[in-house]
């Protein structure tokens, strides 16, 4: 089995890609106007409106509704990727702060609400972890 991407389902599906086009520099790839994707090296971050709920299963996702996952970046330097998200995200949880397990985490939430968790290792066993 692998992990393939993970699927946030919005309202307003321009205004998320371009959220996440601006905050992670990725440029999505548009299936539809209702679909895309942001590619990265190891994941995909899909982004579908909800025009496309009821292709699945009528009511079985809504959009602004999470409150459990949190979508996680590696970033190179977060402290510095802080200072370019400070001109557009409007809802920082916490600035850019160490954690026990070694990373560095920022922590902000997308226009609908979503966790979003920027982060850099910082201690030898993170980096190790993550330089595999």
């Amino acid at each position: 089995m692998n992990l393939v991407s993970i699927r946030i389902i919005t309202g307003d599906i321009a205004r998320l890609v371009d959220f996440y086009e601006r905050a992670t520099g990725v440029r999505a790839d548009w299936a539809t106007e209702d679909f895309a994707e942001l590619r990265t090296a190891s994941g995909t971050l899909a982004i579908g409106s909800t025009r496309t709920v009821p292709l699945f299963a009528p009511g079985s996702a809504h959009p602004a509704d999470n409150r459990t996952v949190i979508n996680e970046f590696l970033v190179d330097d977060v402290d510095s990727v802080y200072q370019n998200l400070a001109s557009f995200v409007e809802d920082f949880v916490n600035e850019p702060t160490t954690m026990p397990w070694g990373n560095r985490s920022l922590l902000f939430r997308d226009p609908d609400g979503n966790l979003v968790n920027f982060f850099t290792p910082v201690t030898a066993a993170a980096i190790e972890k993550f330089a595999r």
